[in-house]
């Protein structure tokens, strides 16, 4: 089946490289173009793709506005310039399902477009973690709602933080990929957060990486 993707940036350039990239790959295809926020929500809205690539930066509406509006309806991926965005806690909190540097690479790119729209979060240890590691460390185990984490979900988080997936989770912790993806599950509600992406930083927040 093949992925249907917007990509909303202000530079025509950008845009026209990640079209090449993007229809590059036999499962991906792009079925659209933005110049800002507003054009992206309303593309959005009438072409139904399955994952937004959106900068942080663009006029009338920025990519954060962006992340917001769409996160419950479709998979977005915040693109960013520098390595340590001003932004990035916010995208987290507003549902993003991943990051990418613009010159992170083709390849890169793609894998973080399947996870998406594959309802996973690209946590990549030279993108993700390194944004995350900014946040200041404060140790705690208790969620949104007063919940806390038991000492099982909280080895979950710390591997979740890592990047890993659930049978590679399954697999450390001597569990099914099935058990892990119910864990996973109970800590995202726990902790009110919309994916994997939340749960990493919820684990750079609170020390437990």
């Amino acid at each position: 089946m093949t992925i249907r993707v917007l990509v909303a940036d202000d530079q025509p350039a950008v845009r026209r490289s990640f079209r090449t990239i993007i229809d590059a790959q036999p499962d991906l295809e792009v079925v659209g173009e933005a110049p800002d926020g507003v054009a992206a929500l309303e593309l959005a809205g009438r072409l139904a793709p399955d994952v937004v690539v959106a900068d942080i930066r663009m006029p009338r509406m920025d990519g954060l506005e962006l992340t917001r509006r769409l996160s419950d309806t479709v998979r977005v991926i915040v693109v960013t310039t520098y390595d340590l965005d001003e932004y990035v806690h916010t995208a987290l909190r507003s549902g993003a399902c991943g990051f990418l540097l613009k010159h992170a690479g083709a390849g890169l790119l793609a894998e973080g477009i399947r996870a998406a729209a594959a309802g996973d979060a690209l946590i990549s240890p030279s993108v993700t973690v390194r944004l995350l590691r900014h946040l200041t460390p404060e140790r705690g185990r208790t969620g949104v709602a007063g919940e806390t984490l038991s000492d099982r979900e909280l080895e979950i988080v710390r591997l979740v933080a890592q990047g890993r997936s659930n049978p590679e989770i399954g697999a450390e912790l001597f569990i099914s990929a099935g058990t892990a993806k119910t864990h996973v599950a109970n800590v995202q509600r726990k902790l009110g957060v919309r994916n994997r992406v939340g749960i990493a930083a919820w684990a750079w927040e609170n020390g437990h990486t």
